[in-house]
């Protein structure tokens, strides 16, 4: 909701970095007041109107002091009047978070940049959730996220969706980031919760917006098959206590058949369309998950085939992690270990709590128990997510016996 308020106060003043402000205090006031006074009617019209008038003070005042400085700069009395009118808020009902997410996808930011800001302004996720993603201090985010906001504000760019061509240079940041709001709301990197479900519907609503205005695109029917496929088995991946429950465990018959049908039919009209991109590949490796009757009964050669394809593709080190996992289901443990002792070079894995993991699995497998217990254990070190860290700690607790 929150980024639907800010895209209706960009598109209104055209000042992005000054209505984020004025949106969080919307959503202040809305904390304070909606647990004591009760849910407003239409929840976005009530912070349309909050922010709004937050947005007209915010503009007035900066206005106010840049005429004290130029009138104590000319010595001339004060005459004018300063800020906008104070006329009626625009209306709610216009969702211009499409026009934002490509607005904070702008060329003249960095990709790194860009996708940071726009997983603040249109994600909502928190300067320390993106600085995590991105593995730096969290005060260098904020620095970024910052000065991203500027250039923005300072370069003038209008508020309004992009022509074609200007669509084709920010269409790999956009989908990066659907890809990463998705992610995080699919297994949130921090908290008790082991999903976001409001940052997983929002990124499936605007990918399902990015087909409506690109119907032709392979990658958007790729990267929304794969959302649909993978958010198919929400429902089975937490037990009664909120405990995460593995692949290999869930209860197949919660799994959502009509987001299954939706994603394969996407996946396969894109790929026999083509050209084959990353999130195709993805797509087509969670119909296979999805399309098994049984854990036992999946497809593992083709998903081993289709990670190749996709590591040569994207030389991503957990495409790598994942081909390895692969590797040992087709070729046994001992060659998916091989596989993985490849990637401890990589910086960008070193330490990751996903390798442990990964790791433990393959030991486990092969029956090396104690490995499998130390690996568990490190991975569940690693991690911020704490129904990741009971469930890492519940494999190494079973492995390790009542003695220890």
């Amino acid at each position: 909701m929150a980024p639907q308020v800010l895209g209706v106060l960009a598109r209104r003043f055209g000042d992005f970095a000054t209505a984020e402000d004025a949106v969080q205090e919307a959503l202040l006031a809305a904390a304070t007041q909606w647990p004591a006074e009760g849910l407003p009617d239409h929840p976005r019209g009530w912070l349309v109107q909050v922010a709004y008038r937050r947005m007209v003070e915010l503009v007035r005042a900066e206005a106010a002091r840049r005429d004290r400085e130029d009138r104590a700069a000319r010595r001339e009395p004060d005459h004018r009047r300063s800020g906008p009118p104070a006329d009626e808020p625009p209306a709610a009902d216009r969702d211009d978070t499409l026009v934002l997410l490509f607005l904070c996808c702008h060329p003249t930011l960095s990709t790194a940049s860009a996708i940071a800001l726009t997983l603040r302004a249109v994600g909502g996720l928190r300067t320390a959730e993106i600085a995590r993603a991105f593995l730096v201090p969290e005060a260098t985010m904020a620095q970024r996220i910052s000065r991203a906001k500027q250039r923005i504000r300072d370069s003038g760019i209008p508020f309004r969706l992009p022509g074609p061509g200007e669509r084709e240079q920010r269409l790999a940041t956009v989908l990066h980031v659907l890809y990463l709001v998705f992610t995080e709301g699919h297994t949130a990197c921090l908290g008790s919760e082991l999903r976001r479900v409001d940052l997983s519907e929002e990124a499936i609503r605007l990918t399902r917006a990015m087909r409506t205005l690109l119907p032709d695109d392979s990658e958007i029917a790729g990267l929304l098959a794969l959302m649909l496929l993978t958010d198919a088995r929400a429902a089975a991946r937490t037990g009664p206590s909120g405990e995460l429950i593995s692949l290999a465990d869930q209860d197949r018959g919660r799994w959502d058949a009509a987001a299954i049908a939706e994603g394969v039919a996407l996946v396969t009209r894109a790929m026999a369309r083509g050209p084959v991109g990353p999130y195709q590949l993805q797509a087509a490796v969670a119909a296979l998950h999805d399309e098994a009757p049984s854990a036992k009964a999946t497809d593992w050669p083709q998903i081993l085939a289709l990670y190749g394809v996709l590591e040569r593709l994207s030389g991503n080190p957990v495409v790598a992690l994942n081909r390895a996992v692969a590797t040992a289901m087709v070729h046994g443990p001992t060659v998916g270990l091989d596989a993985l002792a490849a990637l401890d070079a990589d910086p960008r894995l070193a330490g990751h709590h996903r390798l442990h993991a990964a790791r433990a699995h393959l030991y486990e497998l092969a029956g090396d128990a104690p490995r499998a217990v130390t690996h568990y254990r490190a991975a569940a070190d690693r991690t911020t997510s704490q129904p990741e860290q009971n469930y890492l700690r519940m494999r190494a607790a079973r492995l390790s016996g009542p003695a220890d």
